[in-house]
């Protein structure tokens, strides 16, 4: 019995001591805190990021038309024929990534609403959606072409389907944000006692609350910036340690409540052995 009791404590007191690890703020090093240049007038930045996304992807249509075009005969110039359809699918490769780019920065900025879950999606996989839009009819008609020869109509073709891959690929937003996650962010931020300044690093991809938070011990530079400029900047994902520090709390007091379960054991074996 008394083995038993003085495993149940150690095993308590580790717990507690792991919980105290945890919450106090390590720092090797004092941290370089740099402060993001605010920029106001959000909806209107995005709106400018937003209409220089739409011109590169005209232009990347554009360059699809042309690529058409030059199968069909329309189109007569003084050059090898695979070296110009080439030279059009990288050419609707990079405008589509670049108007990607634009865009999914206009959603960082201004995130869309998700209450409609359809627009959502379509706003924040537009890139995506455009990629398919400047290449899979083009790769049909290559496919059916008849005037180009096998050899060429091969290497033209995995070219395409390859530039396609790489433009979706480069368009998705993998983690997209919506205006109801700015907005709880900004919440929880207010409820749990912060201030307007949040806290991420150059690689890492979540914002902080806590410039003191453990996790961010090793990180010789910091950036300082609103809530607003860390989901511009693509942080978004809130620190498991000093940004959810509700769920914190509540693990803490729950392995608290587990060692005074333990400690209430132990006075209970305690007086049936005596």
């Amino acid at each position: 019995m008394a083995k038993k009791i003085e495993r149940e404590i150690v095993k308590a007191s580790s717990a507690k001591k792991e919980t105290e690890k945890e919450k106090a703020p390590v720092r090797e090093k004092k941290q370089e805190v740099e402060k993001v240049e605010h920029k106001g007038d959000r909806p209107k930045r995005a709106t400018g990021h937003r209409i220089a996304a739409i011109i590169f992807w005209l232009l990347a249509i554009a360059a699809e038309v042309a690529v058409i075009m030059l199968l069909n005969g329309y189109m007569y110039l003084p050059y090898d024929i695979k070296t110009l359809i080439i030279i059009g699918l990288v050419v609707d490769m990079v405008f589509v990534i670049v108007g990607s780019l634009f865009w999914k920065k206009a959603n960082r900025i201004n995130p869309p609403s998700e209450k409609n879950k359809v627009w959502f999606f379509l706003c924040s996989q537009m890139g995506l959606i455009v990629a398919i839009i400047a290449f899979v009819p083009l790769i049909v008609i290559l496919l059916k072409d008849k005037s180009l020869d096998k050899k060429t109509k091969k290497i033209v073709s995995v070219i395409a389907a390859i530039a396609l891959v790489i433009a979706g690929a480069a368009s998705v937003d993998y983690n997209p944000a919506s205006a109801e996650d700015l907005a709880e962010a900004k919440v929880e931020a207010a409820e749990m006692g912060y201030g307007d300044a949040v806290y991420w690093t150059q690689y890492g991809r979540s914002y902080h609350l806590d410039q003191d938070c453990h996790t961010l011990a090793r990180s010789k530079v910091l950036y300082e910036g609103t809530m607003d400029e860390a989901f511009e900047a693509k942080r978004n994902d809130p620190c498991d340690y000093c940004a959810d520090g509700g769920a914190v709390r509540s693990a803490a007091a729950g392995e608290s409540g587990v060692l005074e379960e333990v400690v209430e054991e132990v006075v209970e074996d305690l007086e049936v052995v005596e």
